[in-house]
């Protein structure tokens, strides 16, 4: 069992590398991974499964305890990767299905690793937590709101359609997850220490059969995807910082804003991109679920040398938790 959870963290750790080599794998053997696309709603929902047998009402504390900074969090998500899609689609003027793509991975909620990576760069965890929490909560609504006022430019949009596609593979699976949890108690606890490997194996199948259901289209078209991709969420990491210093937060929260705002549930934009649009509009997430993480490493590793306020340090200290500078 232990060397389970052990391959299990190993695996988390290194999750950006197996995206790499799977994503390969899929662009030069397409016809052994194609298969795989039948399943993908199915795979996001033990994603969002495994996410609802992790929350806790703690996960909520912090939405209580400072509401106002899980707004500035949520209210950034959602409108700075929204608009930066818009803007990148109309100044670069992208082929219809790629900024459709663009747009719906920029208007999907925060994704999990941002957690993560929030914790390696020492910023605020519980603010990052509390964010991902409640944009994925929103997502049925804002998500299909977001995409039908931007995209409806490009191609016709179904938001209701849409609206029962998330509910059905995010908040459901949540829900049952988080059931679970409170009804088995101890009894999940393993499950939640194989949960990275689960995650990674099914994030990776996702953007295996992305990939491999464009791979022509990617071969025309991969490098330009790519580029904006890059700034996308180069862009959406500095401007959450700056907004969470222009809004007077201290260091930690700072961190955790520009992770929350940059990176996204990528799995899920490639799920609703393949179930309403079409494989294209797919593989904007598929790059962004491979980057991101890769991104999300690099600049939690930079955070780690920027010292966190003395305010942070008060707050960790009064919470119980180890203070880090």
């Amino acid at each position: 069992m232990q060397a389970l959870v052990r391959l299990s963290q190993f695996v988390g750790k290194t999750f950006a590398i197996w995206v790499l080599l799977f994503a390969a794998l899929a662009f030069f053997a397409p016809a052994q991974f194609k298969w795989i696309a039948a399943y993908i709603v199915p795979l996001l929902g033990i994603i969002m499964f495994g996410m609802g047998l992790t929350l806790s009402k703690d996960d909520f504390r912090e939405v209580f305890r400072r509401p106002w900074h899980v707004f500035i969090g949520c209210l950034g998500h959602f409108v700075i990767m929204p608009g930066l899609a818009w803007l990148l689609c109309k100044v670069l003027q992208l082929p219809t299905e790629v900024a459709v793509g663009v747009i719906l991975v920029g208007c999907c909620p925060s994704g999990t690793a941002s957690n993560v990576m929030t914790f390696l760069a020492r910023g605020d965890v519980a603010l990052s937590v509390a964010v991902s929490a409640i944009t994925t909560l929103l997502a049925p609504i804002f998500t299909p709101a977001l995409i039908w006022l931007l995209a409806n430019q490009w191609l016709h949009v179904d938001a209701v359609s849409m609206f029962w596609s998330i509910v059905q593979v995010v908040l459901l699976p949540i829900a049952l997850g988080v059931i679970a949890q409170s009804v088995l108690r101890d009894k999940v606890k393993f499950a939640v220490g194989v949960l990275p490997l689960v995650s990674v194996v099914a994030i990776v199948a996702i953007v295996a059969a992305v990939v491999a259901a464009s791979q022509a289209k990617i071969a025309a078209s991969g490098l330009l995807i790519f580029a904006v991709v890059v700034l996308h969420n180069g862009l959406g990491l500095l401007l959450g910082y700056l907004l969470g210093k222009v809004t007077g937060l201290p260091v930690a929260k700072r961190k955790a804003l520009s992770l929350e705002v940059g990176m996204q549930n990528s799995g899920l934009g490639a799920a609703l991109a393949a179930a309403h649009f079409s494989p294209l509009a797919a593989v904007p997430s598929a790059i962004f679920s491979v980057w991101h993480n890769i991104s999300g490493g690099l600049i939690a590793t930079w955070f780690q040398r920027v010292p966190n306020s003395p305010e942070d340090r008060q707050a960790a200290g009064a919470e119980g938790q180890p203070a880090r500078a």
